[in-house]
């Protein structure tokens, strides 16, 4: 019976996460639809095939960009990246309060992406080991998807990686003549499918 009592118990709870999740998903989308970027949070197997691109032999903080409801996140932590290195960075409100709930124990900060060295500087940050990004970068004008990308590669230096997954179908950062780029997977279980790609410096 307790056992029984128990498991109910943990279906109500996934059930509340899962609703708040959607919920402030779904607010946020409906306020500012365009720095969302996408129609649906993304799912654990997306979240699984972009964690594994994190190389985690480093000691230098990792950074997450536009971590939305947290999947990823979560994904990040499972892959084994210890809560101490992960750095979370979100400039929605309502997902910023989300993402505190969920991981009360990591540091999150509000802000934009184009600030990274700004916003890290406080924590006395650097150098990245790596960013792992869900931004919608290919929904954004070009002048603030290079600031974005120059102002992570300015803390990974020549040893780093940047991750970043994106709906399109064409190279994603084809432009920036100074970045290496490979597409490391593609994931069909996600609404849409998605492309993971990996990049570094020349």
């Amino acid at each position: 019976m307790v056992d029984a009592v128990g498991f109910t118990q943990r279906l109500r709870q996934q059930f509340h996460a899962a609703r708040d999740e959607w919920l402030t998903f779904l607010q946020s989308w409906l306020r500012a639809p365009h720095h969302i970027g996408a129609i649906a949070p993304s799912s654990r197997f997306l979240a699984r095939a972009i964690a594994k691109q994190v190389d985690l032999s480093g000691t230098d903080p990792i950074v997450e960009l536009g971590a939305g409801t947290g999947n990823v996140t979560k994904a990040l932590l499972h892959w084994g990246i210890p809560a101490e290195r992960l750095i979370v960075v979100e400039r929605d409100k309502l997902l910023c309060q989300l993402l505190h709930r969920r991981f009360p124990n990591l540091k999150i900060i509000e802000g934009d992406a184009a600030d990274l060295r700004a916003l890290l500087a406080p924590m006395g940050v650097t150098r990245l080991s790596a960013v792992v990004s869900s931004l919608p970068l290919l929904a954004m004008p070009r002048n603030v998807r290079r600031a974005i990308v120059d102002e992570a590669f300015a803390l990974l230096g020549e040893d780093g990686h940047y991750v970043q997954f994106t709906y399109g179908l064409g190279k994603l950062l084809g432009e920036e003549a100074d970045l290496h780029g490979t597409r490391e997977a593609f994931v069909l279980l996600n609404l849409p499918p998605a492309s993971v790609w990996r990049f570094r410096q020349h």
